[in-house]
């Protein structure tokens, strides 16, 4: 594919942005050091460019050519400086700087500890990242926005879709080895015997807390929250709407110090107290003992699974139907157990990408088979058990309109959609006030960002 078209295709991801570390502002024809680059009167700081590399790296994009890297950075910040201004696109701040805390609870939970989630994303403490996370989204938002609002008229022809297949048919990137897949996964149960045995212990610790033990220290001891336990069960400025609603309704019944009783979420059984609130946040620490199914537990819901697989196999029940009665699978349930891409939102699954447990459990099967139930987890780790069917199996092979229209359709919309916003770009520069650091004097922009405004930092 042409290094043009290339950049178009880059465009069309709105790039991520980690621009959180200054909010000076900038009088024209100043440029101090560490700033790669003013657009209007946004900041990027050459800090800035090094932690989108990092960051984009982390998520598999090359950033190793170094000019189209910053056009990119170039191109969202230009929309974002306008979006801004745009009295049509809401102003979410508010709402981006509630949820930055939240996502960054997220992130941890996918490592071991704090530590080494720090080092991965190349932060030095926790409320840089915060605020790179709210930056994230804050400028997230913005670009997509305008970056909508320019292109939302833009649709291609079935003529448009097969000149821009004959014109880029041998650069089109090869379609790997895929499959289409449904899928029902449920939670086991636990026993009557197994919630007791929680909610004994539960209680026997908040006995404990009124004896003279501190709530704190015994969240660090017993608390199977990897998120909070380590700070003694504490979550701070959280917003109404934030936890699951079992635990909301519990912690805000609560005066300021009071302990719940055991209560139960999705997640286990936790013990709840409020710490603080101050209108729509509160603070509260908790005691979470998750509800993790023991070996019998597992063995019914299996059990349970492969009766259903009877009944589809009979005919007696489609999967669709049986997907909609019985599967806990939220993303799935709805859609007749369809696993969709993140990337795309398509039914094609890559099989290099699919979760290792899928890829073992579906080998050698054909399609219209259905996998034996088999145990997996869930985003939080939480036990589940699932089984698979096999909707296709899609050999890989070069893209082609017979089989692979929409992905073609939407390749052109993305390639109209980006020369719109190249245009609207190369209107929009002549106007707007940009330096860029003397480095990127040699670079082969498409759009003329230099425009005679290179200014060398000292």
């Amino acid at each position: 594919m042409s290094k043009y078209l290339k950049s178009l295709l880059l465009l069309s991801a709105v790039m991520v942005l980690f621009t959180g570390k200054i909010s000076a502002q900038l009088q024209k024809g100043q440029l101090i050091d560490g700033i790669a680059a003013v657009v209007g009167d946004e900041i990027i700081l050459e800090s800035d460019i090094e932690d989108q590399a990092n960051y984009a790296k982390q998520q598999g994009t090359n950033v190793d050519n170094k000019c189209d890297f910053m056009e990119s950075i170039l191109n969202n910040k230009l929309l974002i400086y306008e979006a801004k201004k745009d009295t049509l696109i809401e102003n979410r701040s508010a709402a981006i700087k509630d949820m930055a805390a939240g996502k960054y609870n997220q992130i941890l939970a996918q490592f071991p500890d704090e530590k080494a989630m720090l080092a991965a994303y190349k932060f030095r403490t926790s409320y840089e990242m915060k605020n790179a996370i709210e930056k994230i989204d804050s400028d997230n938002y913005y670009g997509q926005q305008k970056y909508a609002r320019i292109t939302e008229k833009a649709d291609v022809t079935p003529n448009e879709v097969t000149d821009f297949y004959n014109q880029f048919k041998y650069q089109l990137p090869n379609v790997k080895d895929e499959v289409s897949l449904s899928k029902i996964s449920m939670y086991p149960k636990l026993s009557e015997a197994h919630r007791k045995e929680i909610i004994d212990k539960l209680n026997k610790i908040k006995q404990d807390i009124k004896n003279g033990d501190s709530f704190e220290n015994l969240a660090r001891i017993y608390s199977e929250d990897e998120g909070s336990a380590a700070v003694g069960g504490l979550y701070k400025s959280i917003n109404m709407g934030q936890m699951v609603k079992p635990f909301e309704a519990a912690a805000l019944n609560l005066q300021e110090g009071e302990i719940s009783d055991p209560v139960e979420s999705e997640f286990g059984y936790h013990l709840i107290q409020l710490v603080k609130r101050n209108g729509k946040k509160y603070d509260a620490r908790h005691i979470l003992i998750k509800n993790t199914p023991n070996a019998a537990e597992i063995a019914a819901t299996k059990k349970e699974l492969d009766s259903i697989r009877t009944l589809i196999l009979e005919k007696k029940m489609t999967f669709k139907d049986a997907a909609y009665k019985y599967s806990d699978d939220k993303a799935t349930k709805f859609s007749a157990g369809v696993m969709t891409n993140n990337q795309d939102g398509s039914d094609k699954l890559e099989k290099l990408g699919l979760d290792p447990t899928v890829s073992y459990q579906i080998a050698g099967l054909k399609k219209g088979d259905i996998t034996e139930p088999f145990e997996q987890e869930d985003q939080q780790k939480r036990k589940m058990i699932a089984m698979i069917q096999i909707n296709d199996i899609i050999d890989a092979h070069q893209l082609e309109l017979a089989n692979d229209y929409e992905r073609i359709k939407d390749m052109a919309l993305n390639k109209k959609k980006n020369e719109i916003v190249e245009k609207w770009v190369n209107n929009k520069i002549p106007s707007i006030f940009i330096s860029l650091d003397n480095k990127y004097k040699d670079c082969k922009f498409h759009s003329n960002w230099l425009k005679n405004k290179v200014v060398t930092t000292n």
